[in-house]
C-alpha cells in the first residue's frame, strides 16, 4: 500500500470505518471463547475462523480489521503450555489472518483501500480477571514496558498498517505503551478504557490525552470498550488536549455481569451518534463489545451518506 493510501492520510482526508467486537462475531459463529485466551485461542486452533469473522466486518463496510492478538501475550500463551517461538509465531499468524481477510474481500469487489491494525491489549488481559477494567496493578510504567515491548516488536515486525493500544485502563500504562512503541516504525492509535470523563483507573481524561500530545508514533488518540454515552464527552476533550485524530468504538451499551458471566440490559449504540461525534472531530469510528456486522453496516451507511 502506497505512502497516498496510509491510514494517517486517510485521517486527514476524512472518516475511516473500524470492525466491531471480534469475539461477538466469533461467538455468533458458534464458537466458545471462555478461556483465558479468549479469541486467541482460535489462532492455534481455528485460524480461519478469525480470517472469517474479519472478512465479515470488510463485507459489512469496515476500512480497518483489529487483529485477535487483543489477548495474545507470551505470558498468556505459557499459561497454556505454549513456548516462546511459537507464541511469537501466533502473534504474526494474527496480522496475517487480517491480511488474508482484506485480500479476499478485494477479490469480492472490494475496491476501497483496507487495513489492518494490530491489536495491543492491557496486561490486564493477560491476567483474565477482570484487571483491565480498573487498572492500578501494582506495577511501575517500568515494568508494564518490559511486558508489553517484546510482544509489540513481534506484531511490528508482521507488518499491520497500525498497533491499536487499546482498553488503556490507566494513564500509567498509557505512558508505557507509548514509550514500549518508540522506534517500532509502525504508528498507533492510543484508546483508553473509561467511565464518565476518566480512566477506568480513575485519572482525568484531560491528563491520560495529554501523554499522548508529543508521541510522534501515534496518530489517533480516543476510547473503547465503553459505554456510548461515554464518547462524545471524550472525543471532544481529545480534540482539545491533543489536536489529533479521534479514535471511537464503544461497546453496546450493554452490560457485563461478571458473577453470571452475562451480557444485561439492551443496546444503546445507534448510528444516529456517530454522525455527532464525528463533527466533533472523530474520525475512526467503529464498534466494540456486542457489536456485530449488522451494526457496522449501519455506521458505514451512516458515515458515508
Amino acid at each position: 500500500m502506497s505512502r497516498t493510501d496510509s491510514l494517517a492520510a486517510a485521517l486527514a482526508a476524512g472518516t475511516v470505518v473500524l470492525d466491531g467486537g471480534l469475539a461477538h462475531r466469533l461467538e455468533s459463529a458458534g464458537y466458545d471463547l471462555s478461556d483465558g485466551l479468549w479469541s486467541a485461542r482460535l489462532l492455534a486452533d481455528r485460524p480461519q475462523a478469525i480470517a472469517e469473522a474479519h472478512l465479515a466486518y470488510y463485507a459489512a463496510g469496515a476500512d480497518v480489521a483489529i487483529t485477535s492478538s487483543y489477548q495474545a501475550t507470551f505470558e498468556g500463551f505459557a499459561k497454556r503450555g505454549i513456548g516462546r517461538d511459537r507464541a511469537a509465531e501466533l502473534l504474526t499468524l494474527s496480522v496475517r489472518l487480517g491480511r488474508e481477510a482484506a485480500r479476499r474481500a478485494r477479490a469480492n469487489g472490494i475496491a476501497r483501500p483496507l487495513w489492518v491494525a494490530a491489536s495491543a491489549g492491557p496486561y490486564g488481559a493477560m491476567l483474565a480477571d477482570g484487571s483491565e477494567y480498573r487498572g492500578r496493578y501494582g506495577l511501575s510504567v517500568d515494568e508494564l514496558e518490559r511486558f508489553h515491548r517484546p510482544r509489540l516488536e513481534v506484531l511490528a515486525a508482521a507488518g499491520p498498517d497500525v498497533l491499536a493500544l487499546e482498553t488503556v485502563p490507566d494513564a500509567d500504562e498509557a505512558a508505557a505503551l507509548l514509550r514500549a512503541v518508540r522506534g517500532l516504525g509502525v504508528p498507533a492509535w492510543l484508546s483508553y478504557s473509561v467511565a464518565g470523563g476518566r480512566t477506568r483507573a480513575g485519572q482525568p481524561l484531560e491528563e491520560a490525552f495529554a501523554l499522548a500530545a508529543g508521541s510522534d508514533e501515534i496518530i489517533a488518540v480516543g476510547v473503547n470498550c465503553c459505554a456510548p454515552e461515554d464518547v462524545g464527552g471524550a472525543v471532544e476533550t481529545a480534540v482539545r488536549v491533543t489536536g489529533r485524530p479521534v479514535v471511537v468504538y464503544p461497546n453496546s451499551g450493554e452490560t457485563w455481569d461478571a458473577a453470571a458471566r452475562a451480557w444485561d440490559g439492551r443496546a444503546s449504540f445507534t448510528p444516529d451518534q456517530v454522525t455527532d461525534w464525528r463533527k466533533s472531530g472523530a474520525r475512526l469510528i467503529g464498534g466494540c463489545c456486542r457489536v456485530g456486522p449488522e451494526a457496522i453496516a449501519d455506521i458505514a451507511r451512516a458515515l458515508r451518506g
